[in-house]
């Protein structure tokens, strides 16, 4: 009798479960959306697989043959590619996407960007709650993950001083630093081209970083040189590998470049220092945006930490000492110019007392002035800063930056009105130039290596969990293009113009381009650091 019991128990125990199983198999499986049609390259660098893909409450719930689903709506992608939407890990379109008609951050979107990493270069607010809570405020379209700046660490305890920290000085900025990380920031960013971080020694930024480290935040870095104005641009990389190694960081050179004449070809030395380090074991990578083309302020260029006298002392009649200062600085803007690749290789993109300048070149400026090219920059310095395009970098370094493996994509792009100038053009089109340009024109990389450094590698190197990949579990971030019909239209005459190409783009499981068309979604978030050492 007992084993009559055990075997009866057993048979009812299967026929159970056998009913589940077909009970399970009987429920539709719900999904908000479904995608079908389309070639799934989840970014790891693996080639693309047909499959749809199930997407509930922003998430994705499941990627496959997905015959039972039964979703509120069907996305068909047209047999288009689909990708994790592409993360961009150096932008400062933070300010403009507080502002009203930018908050969507179309330009952005338009690109399939749907995360942006926010205040580069040490710059942005120090209170990161206040800045979380104004881009919430009225929503906005990409996701953000916010940095917290080492400039603005620096200014906020020690003003503009051109010095060492106190003790008691430093140590304020460290807590900054860790209040900041408590507060969800990725890490630490530094522009120690720029005061006051050109301020800084090492010894102060590696403090600051092993703060941003003690929870896993990584360094990134505009570096203290990126041509040949101080200590050389193969030194500035090696500067952010000494941080990485002594902070024990994961360090990036952030929108990587050998930036003028001079320092062209430097790129093949800069990179080995980066491998030499990877090799023993130090985390350093790269950002790069793919233009020929800079962006700063025209006197960032041309005289860079320098206080220039009042307009009257410098532009009116001038005592021997003032003269004297004078041809000082056009000394140096006549060397900081050639070191720029000349003043035909300066263009201004915003001057406030001028707007009839915005796209012209300084020796053009010069010309119609009947000046010199350095008297005309020192003219327009002495009035008022104006922001400049620069090109100043060279194909091949380019290329061979991009073509490493530890290279992420990003674009240096702000959020502008037109009335706001003529920006650069990375601002509308860098994730889409990478695409059209250098994977398909002139197949520089191939288009899983592109979008694998738009991707899982951002995603990875920043700890932006569950994005950057298209996996069952991760936020659904998605983008759906055709890799023959992507291109970038901004132009550097014409910088306004939206990317084309991306027929669906989502952002948290929300459409944002529905078939190429915007809709009126905002659903980006800020996200907030998980805090795990890495």
């Amino acid at each position: 009798m007992p084993e009559m019991r055990r075997t009866l128990s057993a048979v009812i125990a299967s026929a159970c479960a056998l009913a589940a199983v077909d009970l399970n198999q009987a429920q539709p499986r719900l999904y908000d959306l479904l995608i079908r049609n389309v070639r799934v390259m989840d970014g790891s660098g693996n080639s693309w697989v047909k499959a749809e893909i199930g997407i509930k409450d922003g998430r994705i719930a499941a990627i496959g043959r997905l015959a039972d689903a039964q979703p509120t709506r069907i996305i068909d992608g047209g047999d288009r590619l689909a990708t994790p939407g592409f993360i961009d890990v150096h932008s400062h379109a933070a300010e403009g996407l507080i502002r009203g008609a930018l908050r969507q951050g179309q330009p952005i979107l338009a690109q399939g960007v749907t995360t942006i990493v926010a205040n580069p270069d040490g710059g942005g607010p120090v209170d990161l709650l206040e800045q979380r809570a104004e881009l919430l405020k009225d929503g906005i379209g990409p996701n953000v993950a916010l940095l917290i700046g080492h400039g603005s660490v620096r200014r906020a305890v020690m003003g503009v001083a051109e010095r060492v920290p106190t003790a008691s000085e430093l140590d304020r900025m460290r807590a900054i630093v860790r209040t900041a990380m408590q507060n969800g920031a990725y890490g630490l960013s530094s522009g120690l081209f720029y005061t006051p971080g050109s301020y800084a020694a090492t010894d102060e930024v590696i403090t600051l970083a092993a703060a941003a480290g003690e929870s896993g935040g990584v360094y990134t870095s505009h570096i203290r040189d990126e041509g040949n104005y101080t200590i050389g641009m193969v030194a500035a990389v090696q500067e952010v590998i000494r941080v990485a190694e002594e902070a024990r960081v994961i360090g990036v050179v952030t929108h990587m470049k050998a930036l003028g004449p001079d320092s062209w070809g430097l790129s093949v030395e800069a990179t080995r220092r980066i491998e030499e380090a990877r090799a023993r074991g130090v985390q350093v990578f790269a950002d790069q945006y793919p233009y020929e083309a800079s962006a700063t302020s025209l006197r960032a260029a041309l005289l860079p930490g320098v206080e220039l006298p009042p307009s009257e002392r410098l532009l009116g009649k001038m005592t021997p000492d003032e003269r004297r200062t004078r041809e000082a600085i056009e000394r140096t803007v006549r060397e900081n110019l050639r070191r720029r690749g000349g003043p035909d290789a300066i263009q201004i993109a915003f001057y406030r007392p001028e707007p009839a300048l915005q796209g012209k070149r300084l020796d053009e400026i010069a010309k119609a002035r009947g000046v010199t090219p350095e008297a005309a920059a020192i003219e327009l310095m002495g009035r008022d800063n104006a922001a400049i395009v620069s090109f100043n970098m060279s194909e091949k370094d380019i290329q061979h930056i991009m073509t490493r493996p530890y290279t992420m994509a990003s674009s240096d792009g702000g959020l502008v009105l037109p009335a706001d100038g003529q920006p650069h053009p990375r601002d509308y089109g860098a994730f889409a130039r990478r695409l059209s340009v250098y994977v398909r024109e002139r197949q520089v990389v191939s288009l899983e290596f592109a979008v694998r450094s738009m991707t899982s590698l951002p995603a990875t190197v920043f700890g932006i969990k569950d994005r950057g990949v298209l996996r069952e579990g991760a936020a659904a971030d998605v983008a759906i293009f055709d890799p023959a019909a992507v291109r970038d239209r901004a132009t550097y005459s014409d910088p306004h113009r939206l990317a084309e190409g991306m027929f669906y783009v989502l952002v948290n499981g929300v459409v944002v381009v529905d078939k190429g068309v915007f809709t009126k979604a905002r659903p980006g978030q800020v996200l907030s650091f998980a805090g795990t050492a890495r």
